[in-house]
């Protein structure tokens, strides 16, 4: 189950919009924000391919300029990978667009 942490900046002037749609995302919960349109938050998801879906969903948000991933922990993956057991797609192991 990976978690990342997160800064998502976004329009500062349409920030409170933003934060009442990221609320509505499962696998997602802010932190904190300031004026300038930063917003933090913890990304918990049942897999990286599942975490980089939620990346790419926010990043489509039209007032989002970025999610920058500060944070991430996906060691059950790494130790499934270990053991051989088979993993969808480990974290950044994204086809090419």
């Amino acid at each position: 189950m990976p978690i990342s942490g997160v800064v998502i900046t976004g329009a500062a002037e349409k920030k409170q919009g933003l934060l009442e749609r990221l609320g509505r995302l499962s696998g997602l919960e802010v932190y904190g924000d300031d004026d300038q349109g930063n917003i933090v938050a913890v990304l918990d998801t049942a897999s990286s391919e599942a975490m980089e879906m939620l990346i790419d969903r926010i990043n489509r948000d039209k007032d989002v300029f970025n999610v920058g991933v500060t944070y991430l922990n996906t060691e059950d993956e790494a130790d499934r990978m270990t053991l051989e057991t088979a993993v969808a797609r480990p974290f950044g192991f994204k086809n090419p667009l």
